[in-house]
């Protein structure tokens, strides 16, 4: 996949893609259908399969104070679109400049100068510009023919949306979130050393900052970690959380890989949660965490390996 974050680096090769648009925060299958409607169109018409996309997202430019929300952080998000065959992507900085240009600018700019799109692809409730006033019949009425798809429903009959995934996360409901996704949602990071508590526990953990991926409900979760430099998924327990025993200020992801034993300061960890075990709790003595972080791994290990 090629990556172009400005547009005065696309080359003249790049130009007339089948252009699909969006966040596409967590590439859901709601996304994934409308990826699939982009590659359709691309192949019948022998061109190229592209991506138009953000970053940061939006809502850290708007809302600059809410606590982190991506589902998927660039890295991810951008992972995920190759691995669903996008052949290029344009991932714009979105900056005040860049969110106050009018629709129109936004169409000549970008869309046919910056781009040269050849076919849009968007959800029927796309909007783009200053104050959000650009929709699709803009783009069509400009002479870029666009194609608009409907919001997909799940098996249960609801949309499925980067927001219901946002809540069934925070509620530390992986199943349902999977379930939107299509796959097996993931935080990836880079380990860090943290207060060496898991150590003197005897519970080494291996640390990651969470950054700008929203945080899902604190606790205990069963999971699965991918060390860099191997290819193979190994086992754990995951703490995430601000561990009020210890009155951590900020959330932390704390995992602890079974029957690992190498210093890893420095790689990155993919970690995927399988299932909750428990929320958050404080405890009365060392003995008591002692105790039940015994209980969680053995819980962890039942469950890995069912």
């Amino acid at each position: 996949m090629k990556l172009f974050t400005k547009l005065e680096d696309v080359p003249e090769s790049a130009n007339k893609p089948v252009l699909a648009i969006g966040n596409f925060d967590g590439v859901h299958r709601g996304h994934q259908a409308l990826l699939t409607k982009a590659q359709d169109v691309a192949r019948e018409s022998n061109t190229t399969f592209g991506v138009l996309t953000f970053e940061p997202h939006p809502r850290c430019l708007f809302r600059p104070d809410d606590p982190p929300n991506r589902i998927t952080p660039s890295n991810i998000k951008h992972w995920r679109l190759e691995q669903f065959g996008v052949e290029t992507l344009f991932s714009l900085p979105f900056d005040w400049d860049f969110a106050s240009q009018s629709a129109e600018e936004f169409i000549q700019n970008i869309l046919k100068n910056g781009i040269g799109a050849s076919h849009i692809i968007v959800g029927t409730d796309f909007c783009f510009g200053q104050l959000r006033k650009g929709t699709p019949k803009d783009i069509e009425a400009a002479g870029v023919p666009i194609t608009t798809l409907e919001k997909i429903e799940g098996d249960d009959q609801q949309i499925l949306s980067s927001s219901r995934i946002r809540s069934a996360l925070r509620a530390g409901d992986l199943e349902l979130a999977n379930e939107i996704l299509g796959w097996e949602w993931e935080m990836r990071g880079e380990v860090v050393k943290g207060d060496q508590r898991g150590r003197e526990l005897g519970y080494p953990t291996a640390n990651v900052k969470l950054g700008d991926t929203i945080h899902p409900a604190y606790g205990v979760y069963a999971v699965r970690v991918q060390v860099e430099g191997e290819n193979i998924w190994r086992s754990g327990a995951t703490n995430i959380g601000i561990r009020p025993m210890f009155e951590v200020p900020v959330a932390q992801v704390e995992t602890f890989i079974f029957d690992f034993g190498e210093e890893i300061y420095g790689k990155k960890l993919r970690i995927k949660p399988v299932k909750r075990l428990r929320g958050e709790a404080k405890f009365n003595s060392l003995e008591e965490l002692i105790t039940q972080m015994d209980k969680d791994c053995q819980q962890a290990r039942e469950i890995l390996e069912a």
